[in-house]
């Protein structure tokens, strides 16, 4: 019986870093319509125009590959050296998370709401698997550590402060909230979201606005509270203003 050898797709190269890319970019379509649990490393290899076999051997199973497919899903909303980079520039802390805000939900609302990584990243968020660890880890968790610190900058508080915390969580929600929302649910729900150039200006204005506005609130809250207050950190220095 002749052997069948991987199926060959027009202008693609044959080495191991592309069809290890090109298998990812499968997975991260068939994980995007389909979920983890309905999916097969033999659907993705003949998406990849691969075999079975090179799941096995470039991810080490499709549980590998999904912790990879979502650690890049991740990246795509927002790298961490992009990030660093925002944080370590010179500015205020505050000019700091206005970009980071706009740069999030420009991602969001733009071209990338069409592709796999959102999809992705909104299934795991509704049902979370024991790659999020994975997930957590290389990403998720660096990153916090960043933003936290550009925050914590704004008030004057640490970074691991628990009133920093609630803050950023509060910044963030609305975030989560359109990922598992995707823009084509949002829009039957609040029918005036557009999402041309325009409309998204004016959400990135919205979000800084309502961001800015908690985080006033907070500083006036820390400023009238005693030395003593219930933050660990509120006494360091004074708040800055927003």
């Amino acid at each position: 019986m002749k052997r069948k050898t991987p199926r060959k797709l027009p202008g693609r190269r044959e080495d191991g870093a592309a069809t290890k890319a090109q298998i990812l970019e499968a997975a991260g379509e068939v994980f995007a319509e389909k979920g983890f649990d309905r999916a097969t490393g033999k659907e993705i290899a003949e998406r990849a125009g691969s075999n079975s076999a090179a799941v096995n051997y470039y991810y080490g199973g499709i549980e590998g590959l999904y912790a990879e497919v979502l650690v890049e899903a991740h990246r795509r909303l927002l790298t961490y050296d992009r990030l660093l980079s925002l944080a370590q520039a010179p500015g205020q802390p505050e000019e700091k998370l206005r970009t980071l805000i706009g740069m999030i939900v420009r991602t969001v609302m733009g071209s990338a709401s069409s592709t796999w990584a959102l999809r992705v990243l909104s299934r795991e968020i509704l049902a979370p698997s024991p790659a999020f660890a994975t997930l957590r880890d290389r990403e998720i968790l660096p990153k916090k550590r960043i933003v936290t610190g550009i925050v914590g900058e704004i008030l004057g508080l640490s970074h691991d402060d628990p009133i920093v915390a609630r803050c950023c969580l509060n910044i963030i929600a609305p975030f989560v909230m359109m990922l598992v929302g995707n823009r084509q649910v949002l829009t039957q729900i609040f029918p005036g979201m557009a999402s041309d150039s325009a409309a998204v200006e004016d959400t990135v204005a919205h979000f800084q606005r309502f961001a800015f506005g908690g985080i006033a609130a907070v500083a006036a809250e820390l400023a009238s509270a005693p030395a003593s207050g219930s933050s660990k950190a509120a006494t360091k220095r004074p708040a800055r203003s927003p």
